[in-house]
């Protein structure tokens, strides 16, 4: 990375395979979760977009960002490998807090699979807190 700040851009549908690409190679995907299908749910959607810090057309880092009115939630937050420690993901969510503030939600949420360690601690270290809630889901077809 040079010593250019990367920018910060919203994506769109031309960025799908780039997006779901750093998404593959940070371990975000599973089999049963087709992630091009969330990425375009998100880019299409009125209540959600998906954020990215570009550098020489090179996608860094994404977050995909949402809200349903109560609370903005944030996904596949993912820096490139190589860049990951580099203050990249911190960036990328300040501006999930701003957007949440710009869409006018009083918290911002995320999961993060309980065996994930790193993951945990970098947002333990940006003072997100754990949350007494259990999450009940169930998957349609």
């Amino acid at each position: 990375m040079s010593t250019v700040q990367p920018e910060l851009v919203v994506l769109d549908e031309r960025h799908a395979d780039e997006a779901v690409a750093l998404w593959t190679a940070c371990g975000l995907t599973r089999p049963w979760n087709p992630p091009v299908d969330d990425f375009l749910r998100a880019v299409r959607g009125p209540s959600s977009q998906v954020l990215g810090l570009v550098e020489d057309e090179r996608l860094l880092a994404t977050a995909l960002v949402g809200h349903e009115g109560h609370r903005a939630w944030v996904y596949y937050l993912a820096v490139a490998p190589d860049l990951q420690g580099s203050g990249l993901g911190r960036r990328m969510m300040d501006a999930c807090e701003q957007w949440a503030h710009e869409h006018g939600m009083p918290k911002i949420q995320l999961m993060v699979r309980d065996d994930n360690e790193a993951v945990r601690a970098f947002y333990d270290a940006l003072g997100y807190e754990l949350q007494p809630v259990v999450v009940y889901g169930r998957r349609f077809g």
